[in-house]
């Protein structure tokens, strides 16, 4: 019996990064695979999508994988007819699995840009029994992992455990802070279930959307029930929207920002470029105002004056001149004015 030690760069979600104002964070799978038959040299950790040129012209659809709740885009092996909502097998880079038609069918065109896998078939009865069956017994391995972490003093939480459909494989899916020595771990998991067992570690974002739960606003996360792109969100993108950079209002319960602060964030930044920017000071009627806020939902610029006087105005009242300076009438205050 051989063990099999791989490190990769790829991780849950590939290409997952976060940022924040100060911070590039990107997560690293470390991955371990214990083969109860003879090493396979040929083993890669991902299977690898089709080729490029296999698929181009070919009906692509979304298909949401159950197991770590990502989608993938795939193309039928041969002339099924497919729906939305369709229960279908599919190559996932774990193997093969249950997953869910989204959306689709469109041509696809530009298939070096994604990875495309193949769909193998409908699912059939003797399938979602399978997965059933599965279901029951990852709630055990789960258990059992949770308690061999124990056991050996392990800095690492176990997320989930899941079973594929048609290969004698258990994948655990865990986080941790650093890296995890688990090769004691993985020798009593394999003489416990005596199947090929694979560990990966994900990032806190990746939890999250594995898990699922419901957010601040009281609805399932984002990037379990909307979306399973964990774009990069950072702090700009609250102060642009004039959120509270209060931390427990702009973060979720992973710990990192909001992933909705990137929703609307590019039309905040449209119509602002049209707009002064806070901090732009103007003379009214002889008194000094800056700028202390541009609500673009409101159409309402709120400038406070060195004396402590607030003062809205629209938006409409902001213009620039033939030079590109700004200007602002403000008639109830005074025609005069001019920029500092």
């Amino acid at each position: 019996m051989q063990h099999d030690h791989i490190n990769s760069d790829n991780n849950l979600n590939s290409k997952l990064q976060y940022h924040d104002e100060n911070e590039h964070l990107e997560n690293e799978n470390h991955v371990h695979e214990h083969h109860e038959h003879e090493r396979d040299e040929s083993h890669r950790l991902d299977i690898k999508a089709l080729p490029a040129a296999s698929v181009v012209g070919k009906p692509v659809y979304r298909v949401k994988i159950y197991s770590s709740n990502e989608t993938i885009f795939c193309v039928p092996e041969n002339e099924i007819v497919l729906s939305v909502h369709d229960q279908v097998v599919a190559t996932t880079r774990y193997g093969k699995d249950l997953g869910l038609i989204q959306c689709g069918p469109v041509a696809c065109q530009n298939a070096s840009e994604m990875d495309v896998y193949p769909i193998h078939r409908k699912a059939t009865e003797n399938d979602l029994q399978k997965i059933q069956m599965h279901r029951e017994k990852e709630g055990t391995a789960f258990k059992t992992c949770r308690q061999k972490i124990l056991e050996h003093g392990l800095e690492m939480k176990l997320v989930a455990t899941h079973y594929l459909l048609e290969e004698p494989k258990i994948l655990f899916f865990f986080t941790a802070e650093n890296r995890v020595d688990f090769r004691e771990l993985v020798k009593d998991l394999v003489s416990i279930f005596k199947m090929r067992i694979e560990l990966r570690q994900i990032g806190v974002r990746d939890e999250a959307r594995v898990l699922g739960g419901i957010g601040i606003c009281g609805r399932s996360f984002c990037c379990h029930a909307v979306t399973d792109k964990l774009n990069p969100v950072s702090i700009k993108m609250a102060k642009e929207q004039n959120i509270s950079l209060n931390s427990l209002k702009i973060s979720g319960p992973c710990g990192r920002l909001l992933c909705c602060l990137g929703y609307e964030y590019d039309f905040y930044h449209c119509e602002k470029s049209s707009l002064p920017e806070e901090g732009r000071k103007f003379v009214i009627d002889k008194e000094e105002y800056y700028i202390t806020e541009v609500n673009v939902i409101m159409n309402v610029i709120t400038m406070k004056s060195v004396n402590g006087r607030f003062l809205n105005l629209p938006t409409a009242s902001f213009h620039r001149d033939e030079n590109g300076h700004w200007e602002v009438n403000s008639e109830p205050i005074g025609e005069n004015s001019k920029t500092v």
